[in-house]
């Protein structure tokens, strides 16, 4: 028995084909038991079967194996549950025969609080607080409901069978083909899932209610929520039919089940999960209210939904061979959700708003403690911790940047190839490479192994000498340390206007161009004004860009008289951002170019641009506070305009991303101290205690008003906070509940800073929600961590088994910036460190580290205090 140990993978001597399956939850003592005969077939000799199993109590007396072709039963002489390797080993007297056979196992389990396997959720029907069963088996937690071959290249069809309260809602994947209901109980039966891995089975039991409608090919519909919520699922039920539609067209092969249904569960760990026909999601992801719910809210359910309806052709029709491939799952998933998204809101811009998801993959990616897109999984332990911006993010933008120089029809072509050829088996990256190389004649596996395989990504510094161009590429990483990589990068690049525009492929370290013959124009003489260059047009590719000196001038000259596109702005500003972190750039310079966006009035470009005021807030609190109110005064002058232009109150017709933009712009001036908007929210403030239905408070200003609201709050006036606390109570939609937590800790008094994190682990918020109350002030970080340390046994034993675990630790630790700390925190989980959080840990000690140099930098940039105080009193 001990050669299976410590193994990552099932050894393949046996490969199941079928489960039958039986679960009888008891939704009132939390337990359950069940029942499976797994059609298996023995493919090489063996006296033993090795399978997944975890948390389960197994009835040895109820194993067999019956040889289908002898129907001879063999019972194992032992079954032992290795807890430690999650796996379930049965030793048999003699070799198995070979061929196909049946495995049956009787088991019984619990139905645990921890958000994965078979769970529990609560929630309250008519006052009364019930408990629903809900599965969530992504990445490796099937195992936790029944002993299977919990790998995702283990595929099998699932036939299964539940015995429920004869009054609750019993989904599965599949549709129901029969229920018999027996006094107060019924056992429901549902048809035969096509071929598919275990952790896409799905069971939901409870009480709903839903809404229903089919596509134009008679695909039944439906969204799942608490009773008396049906209603708030009906945009996700629109965007989920138009999405099923445009999937069908794109990937040139139809939705492969009759049914698809969506639900709502209060308690969920991640956002959504992808289950085959029964998608499960957090509440916040799917429902949308109307009177309550904000424009963010509103993008958030479109582009999850969009989301997690690609997976049902790119994750379950074709699945990832191991979870070394996670990221053609999830990076692919995020990209093709901004092309439905896209389709579905083209006045949202959506394709500008991808840059948010590009900046969070570079910003990860910097890290020295990055991984690899591909990264090696040894163990499960491991899994849960590379569901991160590497394999969402940084997936989605290379999948962008590789669309934009294949060109869209070539590559949706060999996309629908791809998809055909691989369609209910397993696939590993290069399969996908090997398609749209066919598809392109261009040399994709090279040009992207290198996007894939090795962390990181590169700076290209550009300078013009003598009308030639010279290009060079260093692996970029915001410590400022030299990296080793290197890159094939796909270069575009346009002068002067978009007309002129280039792209080509850059195989060396550095390369050099005559700019006439490259781009047929020579760039003038006269400075600042003169012919600008721009790389990376449209920032299609993941790589940051360094110009020169007078390069640089040119461009901030041409952001001020907007020659630029919006998405070039934003790449602009967030690579300058991203270099004086690494300190490659003086602030000096950072702030003279936040200037030049005084005029801003895109969305993303002013969202980023807040972004990064919060984040030289914070580091000047630590390197120079006597800077601190100059700074702010800066800032609020950059946002005032159009905060003026916006106002308070929505204007008829007016759009979707000045809805969007309002709301943060607000939040940020609260955020430095602006009177006038701290006056003006409290009044607002003041009138929705009064009445919840005021038009004065809309869902698009409550967060920024429940800032303000908290930055006047503090141990001598708490009415603000008593006030929030009474609002959060009251409410049953999740998404204000969400808003609430993550404004309480935005308070500048530590006592009612403690206060918060303490509420946070009480029995008023749920565990999901925790995470979003972490959001601490700048005066409230080292109270922060004082806490998470005193309660860190409890935290451990709380999150411990999933990865909103990570977040505390990253909220908590990456704001501080000075190496004292990082020694604190070293020391603190020296002995108290697990697989689970050992990368988010290395990770967020490095950002402190990055943090203190950045500060000592600061300290010594000469002429920094005559440049902020300029700019703080400019007239804008």
């Amino acid at each position: 028995m001990e050669e299976f140990k410590g193994q990552p993978r099932l050894p393949k001597f046996a490969v199941p084909k079928r489960y039958d399956i039986r679960l009888t939850p008891d939704l009132t003592s939390c337990k359950f038991g069940g029942s499976v005969a797994i059609d298996v077939d023995v493919v090489g000799d063996t006296k033993f079967i090795v399978l997944n199993a975890a948390d389960l109590t197994i009835n040895n007396r109820s194993v067999s194996f019956t040889n289908k072709v002898s129907s001879k039963a063999l019972e194992p002489t032992k079954v032992e549950l290795v807890e430690a390797d999650e796996i379930l080993v049965l030793e048999f007297a003699e070799t198995l025969p070979t061929g196909m056979g049946v495995l049956a196992i009787g088991f019984e389990g619990v139905l645990n609080d921890k958000m994965k396997g078979f769970y529990r959720s609560s929630y309250e029907h008519n006052g009364e607080k019930k408990n629903m069963a809900v599965t969530q088996f992504e990445p490796a937690d099937a195992r936790r409901c029944f002993p299977c071959w919990d790998e995702p290249a283990c595929k099998a069809t699932f036939k299964i069978t539940l015995d429920v309260p004869s009054e609750l809602v019993a989904l599965s994947n599949m549709p129901v083909i029969d229920e018999k209901v027996d006094g107060n109980m019924k056992t429901v039966s549902y048809q035969e899932s096509p071929i598919m891995s275990t952790y896409l089975v799905a069971v939901v039991i409870g009480l709903f209610d839903y809404v229903e409608d089919h596509t134009s090919d008679g695909i039944k519909v439906r969204v799942y929520c608490q009773v008396g919520k049906a209603n708030q699922g009906k945009f996700a039920l629109n965007v989920a039919v138009k999405t099923l539609e445009l999937y069908k067209e794109y990937f040139a092969v139809p939705y492969s089940l009759p049914k698809l249904d969506m639900i709502a569960i209060p308690d969920f760990a991640a956002g959504a999960m992808e289950n085959y026909g029964l998608v499960t999601y957090r509440e916040t992801a799917l429902l949308y209210d109307d009177q309550h719910s904000a424009a963010a809210n509103k993008q958030r359910v479109a582009t999850v939904v969009a989301h997690e309806l690609a997976h049902q052709w790119f994750g379950n029709l074709v699945t990832m061979e191991w979870w070394t491939h996670l990221w053609l799952n999830e990076g692919f998933a995020t990209w093709v959700s901004y092309l439905a998204a896209d389709s579905l809101f083209p006045e949202w811009k959506i394709w500008t708003q991808f840059l948010d998801e590009c900046t969070e993959g570079l910003r990860l990616d910097g890290l020295a403690e990055s991984h690899p897109i591909e990264v090696e999984v040894n163990h499960t332990g491991e899994i849960d911790e590379i569901f991160d911006a590497i394999s969402y993010r940084k997936g989605a933008s290379v999948i962008r940047m590789l669309q934009s120089y294949l060109g869209a029809e070539c590559f949706q072509r060999s996309l629908a190839s791809y998809i055909k050829k691989y369609a209910c088996s397993n696939a590993k990256t290069e399969d996908l490479w090997a398609a749209l190389e066919e598809g392109s004649g261009e040399p994709v596996n090279k040009l992207m192994n290198s996007w894939t395989k090795q962390k990181g990504y590169p700076v290209i510094s550009v300078k013009v000498k003598e009308e030639k161009l010279e290009l060079e590429q260093s692996q970029f990483l915001s410590s400022g340390s030299p990296g080793d990589g290197q890159w094939i990068v796909p270069i575009t690049l346009c002068c002067g206007s978009y007309d002129v525009c280039k792209n080509f492929l850059l195989y060396n370290k550095s390369d050099s161009f005559d700019i006439k013959e490259l781009l047929g124009c020579s760039i003038s003489k006269e400075g600042d004004n003169g012919g600008w260059i721009k790389l990376n047009v449209n920032q299609t590719g993941f790589y940051r860009v360094k110009y020169d000196k007078d390069l640089a001038a040119r461009l901030g000259y041409a952001i001020e008289m907007k020659q630029l596109s919006e998405t070039d702005r934003f790449g602009i500003l967030d690579d300058h951002f991203a270099l004086c972190m690494a300190r490659q750039q003086t602030l000096t310079s950072l702030l003279t170019l936040m200037a030049s966006y005084s005029e801003e009035t895109e969305y993303t470009v002013l969202s980023n641009l807040i972004t990064i005021s919060y984040k030289i807030g914070r580091i000047a609190a630590d390197a120079r506070p006597e800077l601190l109110d100059y700074l702010k005064q800066f800032f609020i002058s950059l946002f005032q305009k159009s905060a003026e232009k916006l106002g308070w109150d929505s204007k008829p017709g007016e759009s979707h991303l000045d809805a969007l933009l309002r709301g943060e712009i607000f939040t940020a001036l609260a955020l430095l101290g602006h009177k006038e908007t701290l006056n003006e929210a409290s009044k607002r403030f003041h009138a929705f205690l009064a009445d919840r239905t005021t038009p004065l408070l809309p869902p698009d200003i409550r967060k920024a008003a429940y800032v303000a609201v908290m930055q006047k709050v503090s141990a001598s006036d708490r009415s603000g906070y008593e006030s929030l606390l009474r609002v959060y109570r009251e409410t049953d939609l999740s998404q204000e509940k969400t808003r609430i937590l993550s404004s309480l800790a935005s308070c500048p008094d530590v006592n009612i800073v403690l206060e918060v994190l303490n509420f946070l682990l009480s029995s008023e918020v749920r565990s999901q929600d925790a995470v979003y109350g972490l959001a601490v002030s700048i005066e409230g970080r080292e109270t922060a961590w004082k806490w998470l340390k005193d309660n860190w046994d409890h935290i451990s034993k709380t999150w411990g088994s999933g990865f909103l675990i990570t977040r505390f630790i990253s909220s908590i630790v990456s704001p501080f910036a000075s190496y004292e700390k990082v020694r604190e925190v070293e020391e603190f989980f020296s002995s108290r460190c697990k697989p689970y959080i050992a990368r988010t840990l290395r990770q967020s000690i490095e950002r402190v580290q990055i943090n203190a140099k950045w500060v000592e930098s600061i300290r010594n940039e000469g002429h920094l205090a005559e440049a902020v105080k300029e700019l703080a009193y400019r007239k804008y």
